[in-house]
């Protein structure tokens, strides 16, 4: 089997020239008996030992495409591999990145410890410099100890399901690498990362760069400069004093006062920003860029994009892939999932119990999609959950807060992890704390405190309705204060204590339509029993919902079937169920004919 490699630059918001991709053959093994730490797995040299199996990196065990497909419980993996350096990357700082590793991970390079990390959707990375081979002629061996916890149901594990064979709404799991590992190779004195907040109000981007081991003693400048469609539109030269510095750049002026130049799914327009730090006139680092001058805001009630009133066409998507559980076969593929939902005449994706990975977010902001970016929830309540769902929410907010395509944040799912907000303070103390949380970590966006129902403050207030009779449909969403007073699954929309106050309401998961053309195992909340019954029953639902005039969106579920749930408007290898045309023709509001 030619399995991929997933070669392409993981981290396309922050990009820098010398780097060398890791994924492809590692050796693994499992720990059953977690014997690895005290017998020095992550020491020792590469013939022989435990490490009798290859895994195809970064595809879980449990995938098909990881060269091993079992999905039975093995909560502690091990992986092992030898490394090479390009000569371009002597002489300077080596560190080695993971997009994602589930759940928790300890990294050796060469026997050091080089890092360790919780949480099982976000980022990490550590300098291994200190802890290499300088000499050329030996190679260097990174170990991986991943430990996941799969019956724990306080875990934030999204749709990974806690039984080894999937039901109801639940998946397989994933367990260790998951998302790129990469290295790159950087000067001492180096660009950490940069906060991008547009304002199309004062038509400026507000920039705030972090600087490793900045030295005000040193003549370190730092330039930006920003073109749109190779055409040079601002530049500026910043003094570096200390690690963190801020600037506000006026872009410049236009005829239309930039309006022809802002982010919309409709013109996904994009400026280029490269950043280039000097030591003197020494280039000492060189980052690449971008971002989309947009602005996403409530105005008396209204959900506006770009100061102007924006109906939001959103489709539940679950980030499942063809042999690859969490993990797409390729960037092909997560292109195509943005290309496919556009075609249907939907405007964003609300990615359910997932944080994506960023190579789905570049595509959402190159090709105009909104998102909604969702928190990977547990199932039940305790405080050790509160500390692991706290730190890895904002884990996950900071890595995507520069995507324009991110345009509302979502840290809870139908009272995930607090199944009883209605009556424990606790419960609902940690929904509002999350609340406030997010939005003391960006200002510039909604959040949505529950989504789907028992919702304390919240900026839009959502609900989950699997109603197929259009009448009711109808009368429940015909004003936004009918729409918070339903109960469709006898949960109440806002907790008692809390007051709907002219919030913007979303049917943000409706539909559900089961569609099965094969003699496959499946479910659905309705099902239908051939083309054009399956058409009737999508505009039964879809008319309704566009008329309602208690509502500023909706969001189908969904976009592909997933394992035994056959909810898609596409089959799990993505094959419209329907002609894509019809799809599109019932979101603009349509009748389509077969």
């Amino acid at each position: 089997m030619n399995y991929p490699t997933r070669n392409e630059y993981p981290r396309p918001q922050f990009e820098r020239p010398t780097w060398v991709n890791l994924n492809g053959e590692w050796q693994f093994a499992y720990d059953d008996a977690n014997a690895g730490l005290d017998e020095g797995w992550f020491a020792g040299g590469t013939d022989g030992g435990p490490f009798e199996k290859t895994i195809q990196v970064p595809f879980c065990y449990q995938s098909e495409l990881s060269g091993i497909n079992e999905q039975a419980f093995h909560d502690i993996v091990w992986y092992r591999k030898e490394i090479e350096f390009p000569k371009e990357m002597a002489g300077k700082r080596i560190i080695l990145h993971f997009g994602a590793v589930d759940y928790e991970a300890k990294v050796w390079v060469n026997g050091r410890l080089v890092a360790c990390h919780e949480g099982g959707h976000t980022p990490f990375h550590a300098d291994i410099t200190a802890a290499l081979h300088v000499s050329g002629a030996n190679r260097n061996r990174i170990v991986v100890r991943a430990q996941d916890y799969s019956k724990d149901v306080t875990l934030p594990r999204g749709k990974q399901y806690w039984k080894e064979k999937s039901e109801q709404v639940f998946y397989t799991r994933t367990t260790g690498i998951w998302q790129t590992v990469w290295l790159e190779a950087v000067h001492p004195t180096h660009l950490g990362k940069v906060r991008l907040t547009p304002d199309i109000d004062q038509n400026k981007i507000h920039i705030r760069s972090f600087i490793a081991e900045a030295d005000a003693s040193r003549s370190l400048r730092l330039n930006i400069k920003i073109t749109f469609g190779g055409e040079l539109v601002a530049e500026d030269l910043i003094r570096v004093m200390a690690s963190e510095e801020e600037v506000s750049i006026k872009l410049h002026d236009f005829n239309d006062h930039g309006l022809g130049r802002w982010w919309s799914p409709e013109k996904p327009q994009l400026y280029d920003v490269e950043f280039t730090l000097l030591d003197g006139d020494q280039e000492i680092d060189r980052v690449s860029s971008y971002f989309g001058m947009r602005k996403i805001s409530i105005e008396k009630g209204i959900l506006c994009l770009n100061n102007r009133p924006y109906y939001m066409k959103l489709v539940l998507d679950q980030g499942y892939f063809p042999g690859g559980v969490l993990t797409a076969p390729s960037d092909d593929m997560l292109r195509k999932d943005v290309e496919l939902t556009k075609q249907m005449g939907f405007n964003g994706a609300r990615k359910h119990q997932k944080i994506e990975d960023p190579r789905y977010m570049y595509w959402c902001d190159k090709l105009g999609l909104l998102v909604w970016g969702e928190m990977a929830n547990a199932y039940q309540f305790s405080e050790q959950y509160v500390e692991r769902v706290t730190k890895e929410w904002q884990e996950a907010v900071h890595r995507d807060y520069n995507h324009p395509c991110v345009v509302v944040w979502v840290p809870l799912n139908e009272s995930w992890g607090t199944p009883n907000i209605l009556i424990d303070k606790r419960q609902q103390h940690h929904a509002s704390a999350l609340y406030y949380l997010t939005k003391s970590l960006d200002e510039t966006r909604p959040v949505i405190s529950n989504d789907g129902w028992e919702h304390v403050k919240s900026d839009i207030y959502t609900i989950h309705d699997y109603e197929s009779k259009e009448e009711v449909l109808r009368s429940r969403y015909a004003t936004p204060e009918s729409s918070v007073g339903c109960d469709p699954q006898g949960r109440k929309i806002i907790l008692p204590g809390f007051a709907y106050n002219g919030e913007p309401v979303q049917l943000s998961e409706f539909g559900g339509i089961s569609y099965i053309q094969d003699e496959s195992d499946g479910w659905g909340y309705s099902a239908a029993k051939d083309d054009q019954d399956y058409l009737e029953r999508l505009t039964a639902v879809m008319r309704p919902v566009l008329a309602a005039g208690g509502l500023q969106g909706y969001c189908y579920t969904q976009l592909t079937d997933v394992e035994q749930e056959k909810n898609g408007l596409l089959r799990f290898n993505r094959e419209p169920k329907l002609p894509l045309e019809v799809y599109r023709k019932l979101n603009i509001g349509e009748a389509p004919t077969l």
